[in-house]
């Protein structure tokens, strides 16, 4: 382990806390387990710890989605809190990069998430976008979980739209505040309108429900 992944502290969102297997757990949060050396998805990036932050207020203001899949899932740590929050439902974890099958099995085995395609479980693929066969399949969606970035946020919004059920919500995230009209404008067009938003530092999370 090298030294700047020691030096990663856990970061707490709500409920949650995101550490590295170094730190102890704590008995008064859920506690999410990701190595340091998988940098982007340890909860130390704004806008992870702004989503993790938001799929708690979507819990408190009564989302009780029953079939959700989270797009560029990393290394899971998304796909895991959405299961905590709702243990019932479908959840689907997908990113465009192979390596990440293996590193969302490990993560998951560290975090006690079991694998499957069943409610409570955890079901990974690798897939480039919404046209995956399996998403497809898997679909329509209660809610879309997409922390990427602002330009396939939007080239996606067709598919999204296609993807999430009437009704039915997205979380987006990796967009800057300056990107946000941008971003909000292309799903707008497709049937969204903006439920909440929050910002932290220069970036957006926003959720926003289907028509």
């Amino acid at each position: 382990m090298t030294e700047s992944q020691k030096d990663v502290d856990p970061i707490r969102a709500g409920r949650f806390r995101v550490r590295t297997p170094e730190h102890p757990a704590e008995t008064d949060a859920v506690d999410l387990v990701i190595p340091a050396s998988q940098a982007f998805g340890t909860g130390q990036h704004a806008t992870t710890a702004g989503c993790l932050l938001m799929l708690e207020r979507m819990k408190r203001a009564g989302a009780n989605p029953r079939n959700l899949v989270d797009v560029g899932t990393g290394t899971g740590l998304l796909a895991f809190a959405a299961r905590h929050l709702w243990p019932r439902a479908l959840v689907t974890a997908s990113d465009i990069d192979p390596v990440c099958e293996l590193v969302v099995e490990e993560n998951a085995r560290l975090n006690g998430v079991p694998l499957g395609g069943r409610r409570g479980e955890v079901l990974m693929t690798t897939a480039d976008g919404m046209q995956d066969s399996l998403l497809k399949a898997r679909a329509p969606y209660d809610l879309l979980i997409a922390n990427i970035l602002a330009r396939p946020l939007i080239a996606m919004a067709p598919d999204f739209a296609r993807a999430v059920a009437s009704g039915g919500s997205v979380l987006l995230a990796g967009l800057l505040t300056t990107q946000e009209a941008a971003v909000r404008r292309a799903y707008r067009l497709r049937g969204f309108r903006l439920a909440r938003r929050m910002q932290r530092g220069d970036w957006s999370i926003l959720w926003l429900r289907r028509r």
